[in-house]
């Protein structure tokens, strides 16, 4: 039984589904003409009651007046009931009955069985309405006439046809009425709901032509209600988020392209001097260890990346200092120093046995790797790394200073030296995209630190890495 009840209902509301509107201007409009035929019904039917009362009351007062007309005309002074002749009898005598008592004394002519409704009415006695319906509706009314020996009873008659034509006229009317008020009303709520939705339908077509994503443009730019505006700024929102990722992306193919362009730089350069001269079977295993350690160096970095990246969502909702796993310091640089093939005046130093720090020596490489190729890229003579704990006030702390006696970074290109693809001087003759920088910063944040240039540092460049201490 539940399930017969159950795909009743589903059969009922598919049915309904297909049968009514699709779209919500027509589900608005159709609801607004439902609404409105509604109150159209309860408000013809109230009118026409109340206008149908009304001319039955008109019909009533009608009659009573001719009634007190022909009661002046009855005399009940005397032993017996006279009806006095007046020069208006034609028109008094006009469906009148007047009694004496139970007894006739006037009726109109070819009344026939309308007499008998007189004098059933007659017989109640009192001032009493009733209506009747013999060859057509018809209302008549009793008014006593009160005298010393007797009371006359005067009845009148009223054919009721007109009054009910005009409450049918004005039936016919109220409903030609509702009919035009009803299709005005569907026709401007469609017409409204259809301006209303037009910023809608906007945001629809830049949503799908994806003009909004790739452009600048934003939906909650203009004016719109309240409701709209509140689904415009949500709709920014997730564009901004939308941005965001597309950036994240473009800048992680940046900066995989830029830090796998060392080893593979190493690889190509090894293979194409392995088949331009003969090699020992020593010199090719050399050449095939060199290899090996650059491929292996290529997969480092991209795991490294790519698992920064897949954990972006997680360290934005998580305290800072995520990466478990220590590093040793000096080891990880030197390995560096031989990797990136670094000349020979570079000079590593460290407080003490050499500090540990709390980052997997990988993520410790990667962090490390841009700022020691930049600082050969414009070192002069001399490249300094010094490896130490923070004092005093930050004993958790590891600092690494990469320091150059290049040129220096100049005054107005330090607010940007952190952002993807600037360079101060695009010409200056040195390779590189712009990306290592921000590459270094993103990883340490990521881990918990952070990498700084120390504007005071002169003459040459200085930065300052600060990680978590293993």
């Amino acid at each position: 039984m539940n399930g017969l009840a159950s795909r009743t209902r589903s059969a009922t509301t598919a049915l309904r589904h297909r049968l009514g509107p699709r779209t919500l201007r027509g589900r608005l409009s159709l609801v607004a003409l439902t609404t409105a035929t509604l109150l159209m019904v309860v408000l013809t039917v109230a009118f026409n009651a109340v206008a149908q009362q009304r001319l039955w009351h008109q019909a009533d007062d009608e009659l009573r007046t001719r009634a007190a007309a022909v009661a002046t005309t009855v005399d009940t002074g005397g032993t017996t009931v006279r009806v006095l002749e007046t020069s208006h009898d034609d028109v008094l005598d006009a469906d009148v009955w007047i009694y004496a008592g139970r007894r006739l004394l006037e009726a109109p002519p070819n009344a026939g069985s309308l007499t008998r409704v007189a004098d059933a009415l007659a017989g109640r006695g009192g001032q009493r309405c009733v209506t009747a319906d013999l060859h057509g509706p018809l209302r008549l009314c009793s008014r006593p006439v009160p005298g010393p020996h007797g009371d006359a009873m005067v009845v009148t008659a009223l054919d009721l046809s007109p009054y009910r034509s005009s409450a049918d006229t004005l039936l016919v009317g109220s409903l030609a009425l509702d009919a035009v008020m009803l299709a005005c009303t569907y026709a401007l709520t469609r017409l409204a709901v259809g301006r209303a939705l037009r910023p809608v339908r906007t945001m629809t077509e830049q949503a799908v032509q994806g003009s909004a994503v790739a452009s600048g443009e934003r939906f909650g730019s203009t004016r719109h209600p309240a409701e709209l505006a509140r689904l415009g700024t949500s709709l920014d929102s997730l564009l901004d988020r939308i941005r965001t990722l597309l950036r994240h992306e473009r800048q992680l193919t940046g900066e995989l392209s830029h830090e796998l362009r060392t080893p593979l730089s190493r690889i190509i350069a090894e293979l194409d001097w392995w088949r331009t001269r003969p090699r020992t079977a020593e010199q090719t295993r050399a050449s095939h260890q060199v290899i090996s350690e650059a491929a292996e160096s290529m997969r480092t970095i991209c795991d490294t990346l790519l698992n920064d990246a897949r954990d972006d969502a997680d360290t934005a909702a998580s305290p800072a200092g995520t990466a478990s796993g220590t590093a040793e310091v000096l080891p990880t640089v030197r390995g560096l120093i031989h990797a990136l093939d670094l000349p020979g005046h570079l000079t590593v130093a460290a407080d003490g046995a050499g500090p540990t720090a709390g980052v997997p020596p990988a993520l410790l490489a990667r962090i490390v790797s841009p700022l020691l190729a930049n600082a050969r890229r414009y070192a002069r003579s001399r490249i300094t790394v010094r490896a130490y704990r923070a004092p005093g006030g930050a004993p958790g702390r590891v600092h690494i200073d990469v320091i150059d006696d290049g040129p220096g970074v100049p005054p107005a290109f330090r607010d940007r030296l952190f952002q993807p693809g600037r360079r101060a001087d695009p010409g200056d003759g040195h390779g590189g995209a712009g990306l290592g920088l921000p590459l270094a910063r993103r990883l340490a944040r990521a881990a918990g630190g952070e990498v700084t240039f120390d504007p005071g540092y002169g003459p040459g460049a200085r930065f300052v890495i600060s990680l978590p201490a293993g």
